[in-house]
């Protein structure tokens, strides 16, 4: 299909705002530093980190307030595979897990730092 893909604009300080409030926690420095260039990433990897409108909505639907406390969902791999950080830690590991098995002892570190992350992610498609 010919054509180009957009480039997701910056989310808006109202736009965080309201991911704070519908996550009900603090949202880590550098997953607001990323919105406040780009509102969510889908780089070529598959991998989604969302948005600032879609954050509260995916951690309600996966209840990760109830089976992993403290954490925050950050994104998915479009197959059953999560992605996590530690809320009140801005300086916190990323973590995976299966969607259906929320279980902190179970998560695996896939990187030291959200930064880090993002930049294995790889490109996101050009414009």
């Amino acid at each position: 299909m010919a054509g180009s893909v957009s480039r997701p604009a910056a989310a808006t300080p109202d736009d965080v705002m309201r991911a704070r409030a519908e996550t009900a926690m603090s949202l880590p420095a550098p997953l607001v530093a990323l919105w406040s260039v780009r509102d969510g990433l889908h780089p070529e990897s598959g991998v989604a980190v969302y948005s600032a409108g879609d954050i509260g909505e995916r951690n309600a639907t996966y209840e990760v307030a109830r089976y992993a406390p403290g954490f925050l969902l950050v994104g998915d791999d479009s197959g059953g595979r999560g992605f996590l950080v530690r809320a009140d830690d801005p300086d916190s590991a990323v973590f995976s897990s299966g969607l259906g098995d929320l279980e902190p002892a179970d998560f695996d570190v896939v990187s030291a730092d959200f930064a880090s992350w993002i930049e294995s992610l790889g490109p996101a498609p050009s414009c």
